[in-house]
């Protein structure tokens, strides 16, 4: 598969395939002419370093990762650095999902603004109104 169809399928640039080769995370031939063919599994791959890259984990970390993926072996110290990368990140999604909640309830409060609220409003917006009539 060529670059291009690879980018399109993951979803990515051109450029992100060619940072990824050059971090040493994705590998492709080259035909006589010089031109990248990926193999058909570089599109799993890619969305696999998107969502490890999307997580907070550095390249190295993620060079590691791909590797105990494919091979179903892993690096001594690496299961620990992965248990603490998972605490971190289900950290961070439970300070994501309050977050969600906080805006959640911005959004129904403004929608739907309790009646003392509404209120409120509307006596501001009429002495504005006379103050600039």
């Amino acid at each position: 598969m060529r670059i291009g169809e690879v980018a399109r399928r993951a979803g990515v640039s051109v450029r992100a395939l060619r940072y990824y080769e050059e971090q040493d995370l994705l590998r492709a031939e080259r035909s006589s002419g010089g031109q990248r063919r990926y193999p058909d599994s570089a599109v799993d791959r890619v969305q696999l370093i998107q969502q490890l890259y999307a997580a907070g984990l550095p390249s190295r970390s993620v060079r590691e990762v791909l590797r105990s993926v494919y091979t179903g072996t892993v690096e001594p110290g690496l299961l620990d650095r992965l248990e603490s990368e998972r605490a971190r990140i289900t950290t961070r999604i439970t300070e994501l999902l309050a977050a969600r909640d906080r805006l959640d309830g911005v959004i129904a409060t403004t929608r739907n603004p309790p009646p003392a609220c509404a209120r409120g409003r509307a006596a501001g917006g009429r002495a504005r109104s006379a103050a600039h009539g």
